[in-house]
This record gives structure tokens, sequence and C-alpha cells, in this order.
């Protein structure tokens, strides 16, 4: 049998750093709102300089690096961007430029949002299972900051910008064990971002993302809940055997719900939301790498992964690291 094993992770963060003191000199907030009901204390974001290629790129390297890889060993390129460096190349394709690595396949995942990065993960899993390629960069980069309403309380003080990074190898031990993919298009307007690609549309839905927060959050616990009991099905496997939680970073609440439906404590869950928030793709990856780099997750420790977004999109993998 062959299987995907992780080989190397990476992360990165713009330099720039907005606290909440920062927002409430922007919109009528307080950090200690925000705090109660997301978690976060502050957010990173991208210069004018900084893009998701150039962000997936320093997270892609630190990731080589730590796989011990070099750019043409790898055979596949997955980028999950909903903010991407144009609409056409894709990012993965400017990025494998970059690499000089012309001829292996890249792509771009912009249709699963925050859940993007597990359902790249899937993807380079089947390959490398059926012997296409032999290893796989996924990467979630974002540019949140470029996308939000900075007068909107509800939406501005939730997002941040970064990427991180996975390489993925070929091996005859299982790593991944398992992915479960969804999504449920009657949840369209709970979450999205319109462009003005196909139709006229107003101005202000093409340049902001729309958040339904309340409904989004009570369909994210639900649909977590039944998500981990498949997943934990689906290889015969009880909630004592997960070591380590490693969820989308998008609220404390949420978090800690998961926490409680695998019986898991808060310090058996990978969190990075407090310093990051919720960098939607690029959120699963960094918190991974976080916990990997800190020495927090340890080779043999089983890993479940979860993310969903807009579609709604929703998606697990389970992961013996």
């Amino acid at each position: 049998m062959r299987y995907s094993q992780i080989k190397g992770t990476g992360g990165y963060l713009p330099e720039k750093i907005l606290t909440n003191a920062d927002l409430e000199k922007m919109v009528e907030t307080s950090n200690d709102w925000i705090i109660e009901r997301t978690g976060i204390h502050q957010r990173h974001i991208a210069s004018a300089q900084e893009t998701a290629l150039t962000m997936a790129e320093k997270a892609a390297q630190e990731a080589m690096s730590a796989a011990g890889m070099q750019p043409t060993d790898i055979g596949m390129i997955i980028i999950a961007t909903t903010t991407p460096e144009k609409m056409f190349p894709s990012t993965a394709c400017l990025l494998q430029q970059r690499l000089g690595i012309a001829g292996c396949a890249a792509f771009d995942l912009n249709s699963a949002a925050c859940a993007g990065f597990v359902y790249g993960l899937s993807i380079a899993d089947q390959y490398i299972r059926n012997g296409q390629v032999k290893s796989a960069l996924v990467i979630g980069s974002e540019v949140m900051s470029r996308v939000i309403d900075w007068t909107d309380r509800s939406t501005c003080v939730l997002f941040g910008d970064g990427a991180g990074a996975v390489v993925l190898g070929a091996g005859d031990v299982p790593g991944i064990l398992s992915t479960h993919l969804h999504a449920d298009g009657t949840h369209k307007d709970v979450l999205s971002l319109a462009v003005s690609i196909g139709k006229p549309i107003d101005v202000e839905e093409a340049l902001y993302m729309q958040m339904s927060g309340n409904q989004l959050f009570k369909l994210a616990v639900t649909i977590l809940g039944d998500l981990f009991d498949e997943t934990l099905a689906a290889n015969a496997l009880t909630k004592a055997d997960v070591d380590w939680l490693v969820p989308h970073q998008a609220n404390i609440r949420i978090i800690q719900a998961m926490a409680k439906k695998l019986n898991l404590p808060l310090d058996r869950v990978a969190i990075t939301l407090a310093e990051q928030g919720n960098t939607s793709s690029a959120s699963i990856p960094l918190a991974l790498d976080s916990a990997i780099r800190t020495k927090k997750i340890k080779r043999g420790d089983m890993l479940l992964l979860e993310g969903f977004g807009g579609g709604l999109a929703w998606g697990s993998a389970l992961i013996r690291y």
C-alpha cells in the first residue's frame, strides 16, 4: 500500500500587527467585547507588497526545508485561497514559476474558502495514493484584509493574513488515514464573497465579504459534530484515539465546543486564534505548523483536522503524524 505522509510544514505571517486596541480607534468596538465573543487579541496584516503568492512562497520554502526537499522534488502544487494573486494564471502556477519547476500540476482551490486547505489535502492524498505523484505542496494563503469592510465591526475584528504549507510525501506507513469532504449550497448566503464576472452586482457586494455570523456559528457546531462522528466511524476509532485537534481558527467558542465533543482538554487543541485571528484557508496549516515547531505535536500522534467555510463547504482529515 502507498500512503501520504506529512514530511514538513511551514508558515508565514506578515510583520504588521493590528491589535484590538487599534480596532477600538477604527470602529465602535472594544477589546473586551472582541475577546469575549471571538477569543482574538490581534491579527497580522499584509503590507502593500505582500500577496497570497509572496506569502505562499515563504511558507512553502519553510515546509520544503523542514521536509529536507528541494523544489525539484515536488510533483504537485495546490494553493487554497479566496484572495488569489490573479484570477488566472493561478497563484499555484505563479509559485511554480518562482520555484523553477515547470511541468508539474499546479492549481488553486478557491471554492471551499476556509475549508480549502482540507480539500487540497484530500486531493493531494489521492494523487499520492494512486501513484501519480510522489510528493505535493499543499498551501493555504490569504490576504483577507483586502476583502473586509473595515467599517463593519461584525467582520473586521475577525480576520487576518498569512500562509501555511505542508509537504506530503509517499510512504508505506499510514499517514493520512482518511479525508471527508462535504458541501451544501442551500447555505450559500451565510458566508460569501461576490465577484463582478457573469452578471452586474452591487459594488459593495463585489468588494467585501458578507457573513451571517450567528447563523454560521450554529451551523458549524452541528456540522462539525457530525463530521467528527463520521471520521472516527470510518476508521473504527473512538474519541480516546485522537491526540490532537487541529481546527479551523474561526471562533474560540466553536473550538471549545469541538474540543468538548472529542473529550479533549484545550491544551490538546492547536490554537493560534488569539495571535492570528481567522486566516481562512491558512488557519489550519498555520496552527499545525505552530504546534509541530513548538514540539507539542510529536511523531506518532493522531491528529484530527477540520475546516468549514463558504459554500457551505466543510471537511476533515485524520492523520497519523
